[in-house]
């Protein structure tokens, strides 16, 4: 007989669950779920519409304004990405186990720990496709480190992204050196006592600061990270745990468990995307 207190839709939403706790790249704030409702199956896509500006222009008095039509200019978020996981559990290892062992609750949240990692991978090279990092910077000590962030701020600044909900991620590596920082170490706890998001470590710079494993590889040639900074306008992201099941193996004394996850991605405003490729994180 198959796990007999398996209840699909109970673990379905624990996976979910323990996904949005595990993304960084992905995580709500970092990225938007706006369009995640529209979501059904994978090869699903999102057409988002983005509205033109409104013309600014002088007024005169009883003269005709030139006006301008809000023309949509849409992209497509296609729901392209479908990762599965599965793992056979026989009988015997299953009855040699202790009671009091949530089995097929620590199985689903490996899975999704190792699932999140993937979408992470996946949306932060989306991100670095779509900005250009410039010339290469070498960051080997704490002052440096923090000169970063206030520089990827300020170029936020210059492409007029909001203020608030700004974040950057870095390396650990990085984070070792900010630690080295007074500035860092004054600020960088102005979460306080509250719950931080995955990745979070602080805050600095005008920037909600989270660390990841993920960060991609930098395009020059002294092998360096991307270090990415923005807004959660820029990048959307959905996601769904569309199945989780249990079911027994024809030939063997074996429960099978097995899930799958589909996402998709989509960079719908790159300018509230900044980029830096340092050398020494």
């Amino acid at each position: 007989m198959a796990l007999s207190n398996f209840v699909p839709s109970v673990y379905a939403a624990s996976t979910m669950a323990a996904l949005d706790t595990a993304l960084t790249y992905g995580s709500d704030g970092i990225t938007n779920r706006d369009y995640e409702g529209d979501v059904s199956e994978f090869g699903g896509s999102v057409i988002i519409n983005t509205v033109a500006d409104p013309t600014i222009e002088s007024y005169a008095a009883y003269t005709d304004m030139a006006g301008g039509n809000a023309a949509t200019s849409p992209q497509t978020m296609t729901i392209g990405e479908k990762k599965a996981w599965s793992l056979n559990v026989d009988d015997v290892d299953r009855a040699q186990a202790r009671d009091d062992v949530d089995f097929v609750g620590k199985v689903s949240a490996r899975a999704a720990h190792l699932l999140a990692k993937t979408a992470d991978a996946y949306i932060a090279g989306l991100m670095a496709a779509a900005v250009t990092p410039g010339t290469e910077v070498t960051v080997d000590a704490a002052a440096e480190a923090y000169d970063l962030l206030v520089d990827l701020g300020t170029a936020l600044s210059e492409n007029d992204v909001p203020e608030d909900g700004r974040w950057v991620v870095i390396t650990p590596k990085l984070r070792g050196f900010l630690l080295k920082d007074p500035r860092f170490v004054a600020t960088g706890d102005a979460l306080g006592g509250t719950t931080r998001s995955s990745g979070v470590v602080g805050q600095a710079a005008g920037l909600t600061v989270l660390v990841s494993n993920q960060a991609p590889a930098g395009p020059g040639a002294g092998a360096g990270k991307l270090i990415l900074a923005g807004h959660s306008l820029a990048v959307t992201y959905a996601e769904q745990v569309s199945k989780v099941e249990a079911l027994r193996h024809p030939k063997q004394f074996v429960d099978i468990l097995r899930g799958l996850h589909v996402y998709g991605a989509k960079v719908v405003r790159p300018t509230a995307l900044v980029a830096r490729d340092v050398i020494g994180a």
